[in-house]
């Protein structure tokens, strides 16, 4: 049975993406070890998934909210978007499609001049719309409510009319094996179609996306060129980068502990 505190922690979680032990301790007033437990618990019921430091709203079949997405990590997604400006010159064409960390690096783009971003990420477009030396072109198709996303068999379609110089995509999830998840299965399908279609895919995750899983694969990380995380703690990640020639980059400090 969930006690009032448990409740109370779930919800936080729901707002903000994440929890962690010691801000809860001081909110509640107990000691981390207690905390700790409640956590434990949580995540044995499968509603947290366990990360260092405090838990995540369990992933399951269901992504955390486009608000609280945007919370967790901002400020390693917006070192990620920084470097992969810096690696994106003017005058190129790009996709960019949904999710946080791709919205993070259409803001990165602002400055940049002579480009082509195609999007099927109503977010994306409102940001770079009133940016006269950026040309938005917007997919048709379905419009999920949840964070903005154009999806389904008409985007898809929509897409493959391009051949671009650069796809910036991101992923729910990264499985140990290199598979890139999502919870979609129509967003996947349109992620596919851009990622065949650039002749340089740039994949953009910070490290959360180690800790999660979604249900469903969008592909391999052999399949991207430029891989760009603040931290990658896996060592089989980092094989599997190497032996695919996936230019691995990373923003943040590497954690010794």
């Amino acid at each position: 049975m969930l006690i009032a505190r448990h409740n109370a922690i779930l919800e936080i979680a729901r707002q903000t993406g994440r929890v962690s032990v010691d801000d809860l301790a001081k909110r509640f007033d107990v000691s981390p070890q207690t905390i700790r437990k409640d956590l434990n618990e949580l995540c044995e019921l499968r509603l947290l998934a366990r990360t260092h430091g405090g838990a995540l709203l369990s992933s399951g079949i269901e992504n955390v909210g486009y608000e609280a997405r945007r919370i967790i990590s901002s400020k390693e997604k917006a070192d990620i978007a920084s470097k992969v400006a810096d690696v994106i010159p003017d005058n190129a064409s790009l996709f960019i499609n949904i999710g946080t960390t791709t919205e993070a690096v259409a803001q990165a783009l602002l400055q940049h001049r002579g480009l082509m971003a195609i999007t099927n990420n109503i977010n994306v477009a409102s940001l770079m719309r009133g940016y006269s030396q950026i040309e938005v072109v917007v997919a048709g198709g379905v419009l999920r409510h949840a964070d903005g996303g154009i999806v389904g068999e008409a985007a898809v379609d929509f897409m493959r009319q391009f051949k671009v110089d650069f796809a910036i995509v991101g992923a729910s999830a990264i499985d140990p094996d290199g598979s890139l998840l999502d919870y979609d299965y129509r967003e996947v399908r349109v992620t596919q179609t851009i990622m065949e279609n650039a002749r340089h895919v740039i994949l953009v995750a910070d490290s959360t996306k180690f800790e999660r899983t979604a249900p469903v694969r969008v592909g391999h990380l052999s399949q991207v060129h430029t891989f760009v995380t603040d931290q990658c703690p896996s060592e089989r990640i980092r094989q599997i980068a190497n032996e695919k020639e996936v230019d691995l980059i990373e923003t943040g400090e590497v954690d010794e502990n």
